[in-house]
């Protein structure tokens, strides 16, 4: 199943752009790795973060502006972005990670709000009008990322980075830690594990990828908003990986694009779209308890099992 997955997962990725608005398909990459990087923290550690919105969109106005204001290229404003991310992961994460359930939540959501504020408030932020006219400029130098095939490739070659970090990490032995402390915290401490060490190199990993994610689409539509930053944000990338399937590699992708497109398809019921999108996800925890992968996965599981059992009977 996993393989047929990273298939379909690589050739959307290569024909996308030809099928679907450039743009869009751009935007369901960079949403796709918020999504991903965001479930390698509560899928596979168990913490659930209201605070991931810091990350996402404190990178993308740290990106649209050395880009914009100091002239750097789009690679390096993308690495600066992340490297912000990274650096507040860890700040959130060393204040927050010793607090556990619900406790956790409200301290990462409390700092969260304390970036907005100041995007809210800092002159280089632009405020209520956001960070606008961010340039593209060159990747490399030579290749120009205003033509719109040029751009996309290379969100895609990140999101494919950012991808392959993230399922090396969950198939590490790091990975399989982080598993032992989601299911049974006391027995990895008695197992001699500094479990406090662990959860923060996972957040502050998980608030670098997503830093990556935010900076990326600051570049694809030049432009770097409050929406970005705002809780509402932190909310829908937990909609978004509960829909496709939390704790799975491939659920937060598929959650990811149904989101975003659900989101595209119903604009125009101004807002009733949150009371559909609420009454689509409260079904699908009904339905789907897994995620829209998790339960096509176990559904494969278990027919393996039947067809292994009636081998050994016959």
């Amino acid at each position: 199943m996993n393989r047929i997955l990273w298939i379909l997962l690589i050739a959307f990725g290569l024909l996308a752009p030809y099928a679907i608005y450039p743009v869009f398909a751009m935007k369901l990459l960079c949403f796709a790795l918020f999504a991903a990087a965001f479930n390698l923290l509560l899928g596979y550690a168990g913490l659930l973060s209201f605070g991931h919105a810091a990350f996402f969109g404190g990178a993308a106005y740290i990106t649209g502006h050395v880009i914009k204001e100091w002239g750097f290229p789009p690679l390096l404003g993308i690495l600066a972005g992340t490297l912000f991310a990274l650096i507040l992961g860890v700040i959130f994460g060393k204040l927050a990670i010793r607090r556990k359930g619900i406790y956790f939540a409200m301290i990462t959501l409390a700092l969260a709000q304390i970036i907005y504020f100041f995007a809210n408030q800092m002159a280089f932020t632009g405020g209520e009008n956001g960070l606008q006219g961010i340039p593209r400029g060159y990747l490399f130098g030579f290749i120009d990322l205003s033509k719109p095939l040029a751009m996309y490739y290379t969100v895609f070659a990140i999101f494919m980075i950012g991808f392959l970090i993230i399922y090396r990490v969950i198939h590490s032995p790091f990975g399989q830690v982080l598993t032992a402390i989601r299911e049974n915290e006391p027995r990895a401490i008695s197992l001699g594990y500094n479990v406090d060490r662990f959860k923060l190199i996972a957040f502050t990993i998980s608030a670098a990828l997503a830093g990556t994610a935010g900076a990326t689409k600051s570049i694809v539509f030049q432009f770097a908003a409050l929406t970005g930053v705002h809780w509402s944000m932190s909310g829908e990338v937990i909609l978004m990986t509960l829909v496709g399937g939390m704790g799975t590699l491939f659920g937060p992708v598929v959650g990811a694009f149904a989101i975003v497109f659900m989101y595209s398809e119903l604009s125009t019921m101004g807002s009733w779209i949150d009371v559909i999108i609420g009454t689509i996800f409260v079904l699908c925890v009904l339905i789907f308890r897994r995620g829209v992968v998790g339960e096509l996965l176990r559904l494969v599981e278990l027919r393996g099992h039947r067809s292994k059992q009636q081998n050994i009977e016959s």
